[in-house]
């Protein structure tokens, strides 16, 4: 007994049992085959990103050692700034560079909001804009005069996207975001520690539930049928890709790309690949993430290897307590995925 005690009192000594959750940081024992490709395969255009702090010089930089042809700035300015940023961008390298532009909700309220909003996707696509963004705020934040929420769907903006269509313009939806967002920040949030740090980021209490946001989504979707639009984050479905499915069959015109959701497709591997072989001809490769060499090479590993149970490319917060497998797509897939499918949606490249 008493060498069984002084067992017991020296692993008390070198073991923490109040280890905070931030600090337990746990290194896998696996031992597994690792390929971590320098560049791709195929030159890729990274349709997702945010890029109007960076330098457009060190960018390039990046995108040569990585292999990225083409990278599309998603601007977060509206107005003057908007453009200043689209300028710097195109005449920076107009082969290397385009630009989505933002929606600019100011003046929502005007009875000319709809005129005025079509005067400003006119001037932005004046300065090489090839799409429009609509974001969240959109369904969980914005309110019209009468202080409710603005739905997604609400016809007052039908014009809007008919001038889309008129002009070619294809639109991009992030509405709502990742299932964990709208559950309580509790010890059952898959995201808990995400989310304990950004408590800004959650929407559990919001009147709206997700389902709803993204079904008001796609009845503008299929009200617009000639007009391309692409579900950015997998359409903020990743998570549940029976869903996802059922939505891309009803609705021809949507594509999705997969900026930062290289976490849900990953650590269902097999589900995933499947996604990806249905609907190879729609989905996009983006990565809404700062370029940097490591990560392009992280989503390379994830579309291109078979390798297992490695970290995703992510923000320092990461998003979840879990790490994810290669999907190992056929040549085929991964050309039309990297670059083709974002050809149809930038003129001046194809």
């Amino acid at each position: 007994m008493a060498g069984s005690d002084k067992f017991v009192d020296m692993v008390s000594a070198v073991a923490r049992v109040d280890l905070p959750l931030g600090e337990f940081q746990p290194k896998s024992s696996l031992v597994t085959p690792v390929h971590l490709p320098e560049k791709p395969k195929f030159p890729v255009i990274d349709y997702h990103n945010h890029l109007d702090s960076t330098d457009p010089t060190e960018v390039l930089r990046i995108m040569d050692a990585c292999g990225v042809e083409h990278l599309v700035n998603i601007t977060m300015q509206v107005g003057d700034k908007a453009i200043a940023i689209l300028d710097r961008f195109h005449q920076a390298a107009p082969d290397r560079f385009s630009s989505i532009g933002w929606m600019d909700w100011q003046g929502v309220d005007r009875d000319d909001f709809v005129q005025v909003t079509i005067n400003r996707l006119h001037r932005l696509v004046e300065h090489g804009a090839t799409a429009i963004k609509f974001w969240k705020d959109l369904g969980l934040v914005l309110r019209g005069k009468d202080g409710s929420l603005l739905k997604i769907d609400d016809e007052r903006f039908i014009p809007i996207f008919e001038e889309c269509e008129r002009l070619s313009l294809p639109v991009m939806f992030h509405t709502a975001d990742p299932s964990a967002f709208f559950q309580p920040i509790d010890p059952q949030n898959e995201r808990y520690e995400e989310l304990a740090a950004h408590p800004d980021w959650g929407f559990s209490s919001s009147a709206v539930s997700k389902r709803e946001l993204i079904e008001q989504r796609n009845r503008v979707i299929a009200r617009h049928p000639k007009l391309t639009f692409v579900g950015a984050h997998c359409a903020e479905c990743g998570e549940d890709l029976a869903y996802l499915s059922e939505q891309m069959d009803a609705l021809p015109n949507l594509m999705i790309d997969i900026s930062a959701r290289t976490p849900e497709l990953g650590r269902q591997p097999y589900a995933a690949r499947r996604f990806f072989l249905k609907y190879a001809d729609r989905i996009l490769f983006g990565t809404d993430l700062l370029p940097e060499v490591e990560m392009y090479r992280l989503y390379y590993r994830f579309l291109e290897t078979e390798d297992e149970y490695f970290e995703y490319p992510s923000h320092a917060s990461r998003q979840g307590r879990w790490n994810i497998y290669g999907l190992y797509l056929p040549e085929d897939v991964l050309k039309k995925v990297y670059r083709d499918n974002a050809l149809k949606l930038i003129p001046k490249l194809a």
